[in-house]
């Protein structure tokens, strides 16, 4: 999931009066809106929101919940609809003029928050609220509120509030360019099928060469992952790695320049030495002092196991090449499959055929209304904007919670990568929750049961975990507490707890089964896949703490000069042990520079957390016990009600450890230990 872009800081937040279950709205796109509709729609919720501001401005004596709290709540849920509407069709519509709409229809929507969050006239009128008798819920949101008012910059004088307006116009601007740079860069390499060798079968099927004898190759994900794992050819997966790299590239170089000095200027002008302590302030980690802490610290605890890792990768490429002393970014995926061939016993191949994408689509469905006690409806067909678009009914005991969406395939223009959007706010006895799952998984054809990877199955599961986050969490009060509105930097940790659901084998034992003979994964693959899986986890952890890093060191220093070719470098050689390839510019598609901006650390912070989480539940069988329940009402359900650190400690009883963290990097060796 990628971080809300509606506002500079945490996302403005909607509370509404609680009461009756709300009723089921209109799905999503029912009504067709062309372009022009987009921008009726867009304009209208902003004109609505102007009204409520208005209406709550006006109020002439004692400032209550009730006069003031709910106009700027219903203002703000008209900003949120719009903003969601609009950065949604940015990201998914297959047209590309839509998608300059969206773009531009976004800027509007999130300009007009900007209005809001600048406004002394609404900051003084929350801050005037009688809270007296309020409940714990309202006390805990109207000072979130008030310190996100306040980071924005609300209390400075009016020169500096236009400048802070100006340059949060801008950034939203410049985040847009930023993705569609991204998004629209879709590349392809020519290889000749010689070069395929190695590569599974139905890849090779559904790549037969062209008039020119050659075959083409994307840079789309159902392309780069079985490549990188599977193809012999050093060279074929070197070219592609060039492509997939350098999407977005040159054009995004200077959006990051302009993206870093804007930034850098608006931290100073809020009182901040840089951008990564301003946006760290409404987070857990609450300074950028505590990530620089944080991102040493796992250095520190991931080094032992990737030197370990490391060695493994070395001597199965020495088998190859006696003197090699390196791993490169094209190398290591390729190596670590055939670490896990050598020395676990498991070819990532064996398990593709229990994962046919629609088999894998109803178990994790299956899996999520057991573990969750919910229920999935799939509802009668809508036109969207894509034919394979899908829309869900969540229930609870046969009443319907929420509504989901599935945009689960590559096309052009769409955003590359996966995550899970914000459709609609869930407000108890107002709006019911919706979300989306964007992502980029194979599509299946009468052919072609699109086989989907071990790591892929780990991403459904992982976006369904916000998708599910948003849902459950969307019953609250007030929306600015419903769902995922709370500290950014907690939002991965349910969705990587998900992940945790696949190391089960009776979890695996529910759905995949194989995709000609219906035959269920045998449990000695389960159990070699499991001890192969654990293979590489703290390589994994330094190269995403080396993103952590880069991330966090581009908003740290000088924008001025900033070479992010030279920071890229810098990182790697300090915190990953993977050799880059020359002529690659990651940074250009980092997509989460945009969103996440100096806050990529959120992953590995999460990851310790949610490991943790998975360390409450019945290893034999997590669908056991009463820990599922547990962790539904005391994680899920309270959405942004509490603060995260509480939402942690209630369920572990303490704050979390990286003790579970070590563990799980380090289950590799244990397990190998006892196979050998």
């Amino acid at each position: 999931m990628r971080l809300a872009l509606f506002a500079p800081l945490l996302l403005l937040v909607t509370a509404l009066a609680s009461g009756a279950e709300a009723r089921l709205q209109p799905a999503l796109w029912s009504d067709h809106p062309d372009a022009a509709a987009l921008d009726r729609r867009v304009d209208g919720y902003i004109a609505s929101a102007r009204r409520h501001i208005a209406t709550l401005k006006a109020v002439r004596g004692r400032h209550t919940i009730e006069n003031t709290l709910r106009p700027y709540d219903a203002a703000t849920l008209d900003l949120n609809t719009g903003a969601y509407l609009a950065s949604l069709v940015q990201q998914v519509h297959p047209d590309a003029t839509f998608r300059d709409r969206g773009t531009a229809a976004y800027v509007r929507a999130s300009s007009a928050q900007t209005d809001v969050q600048l406004d002394p006239g609404v900051y003084a009128a929350l801050k005037a609220i009688d809270l007296s008798g309020a409940d714990a819920t309202t006390r805990y949101y109207v000072e979130r509120l008030l310190l996100v008012f306040k980071l924005a910059g609300v209390d400075r004088d009016a020169a500096t509030r236009a400048q802070v307006k100006a340059l949060n116009d801008r950034l939203t601007e410049l985040v847009s360019h930023w993705d569609r740079n991204i998004a629209d860069d879709a590349r392809h390499i020519s290889a000749d099928p010689a070069e395929l060798e190695g590569l599974p079968a139905d890849f090779i099927a559904g790549h037969a060469p062209g008039a020119d004898g050659k075959v083409t190759i994307t840079t789309a994900y159902p392309d780069v992952t079985p490549v990188m794992t599977f193809a012999r050819s050093k060279a074929l997966r070197t070219r592609l790695l060039l492509e997939f790299t350098n999407r977005g590239y040159p054009v995004n170089r200077q959006v990051l320049a302009d993206m870093l000095a804007s930034r850098e200027q608006l931290a100073n002008l809020l009182g901040f030495a840089n951008w990564a302590d301003l946006f760290a302030a409404d987070k857990m980690a609450r300074n950028g002092n505590a990530v620089a802490a944080f991102i040493e610290q796992i250095a520190a605890a991931a080094r032992p196991g990737a030197q370990r890792e490391f060695a493994l990768l070395l001597a199965e490429k020495r088998r190859q090449e006696p003197d090699a002393t390196v791993i490169s970014v094209a190398e290591r995926s390729y190596y670590a499959e055939l670490v896990r061939r050598s020395s676990y016993s498991f070819d990532s191949q064996s398990a593709r055929p229990y994962f046919p994408f629609a088999r894998v689509k109803q178990g994790l469905l299956d899996v999520a209304a057991e573990f969750f006690a919910v229920s999935f409806e799939r509802e009668p067909a809508t036109r969207f904007w894509d034919d394979s678009v899908e829309s869900w009914l969540v229930r609870d005991q046969g009443q319907v919670i929420g509504r989901v969406y599935f945009d689960l395939h590559p096309r052009a223009g769409k955003y590359s990568h996966a995550e899970m959007v914000a459709v609609l706010d869930g407000v108890r006895g107002r709006q019911l929750p919706e979300a989306m799952l964007i992502c980029n998984f194979p599509q299946p054809t009468a052919t072609d049961p699109g086989l989907m990877s071990y790591d892929s199955v780990q991403t459904f599961f992982h976006e369904f975990g916000h998708l599910l986050h948003h849902i459950l969490g969307g019953r609250q009060p007030y929306a600015g507490v419903s769902g995922i509105s709370m500290e950014s930097d907690f939002v991965e940790a349910p969705s990587q707890m998900l992940e945790e659901l696949l190391r089960s084998p009776r979890v695996l034992a529910r759905f995949a089964r194989h995709y000609e003979t219906g035959a269920p994964i045998p449990e000695e693959l389960v159990a070699r896949m499991n001890r192969a899986a654990a293979f590489g986890r703290s390589i994994w952890v330094e190269n995403q703490n080396g993103y952590s890093a880069l991330s966090f060191d581009l908003h740290r220093r000088k924008a001025a000069g900033v070479d992010p070719s030279a920071v890229e470098a810098a990182v790697e050689q300090r915190y990953t042990r993977i050799a880059p390839i020359e002529g690659t510019h990651e940074w250009a598609s980092f997509g989460h520079l945009g969103g996440y901006s100096s806050a990529y650390y959120t992953y590995l912070w999460d990851k310790v957390i949610a490991v943790d989480f998975y360390g409450q539940f019945d290893a034999a069988n997590p669908m056991a016990g009463d820990a599922p329940r547990r962790y539904r009402r005391l994680v899920l359900e309270p959405g942004g009600s509490r603060s995260a650190n509480e939402l942690v400690h209630d369920f572990l009883g303490r704050a979390q450890s990286t003790e579970a963290l070590q563990r799980w990097m380090n289950q590799e060796f244990q397990d190998s230990t006892e196979m050998h």
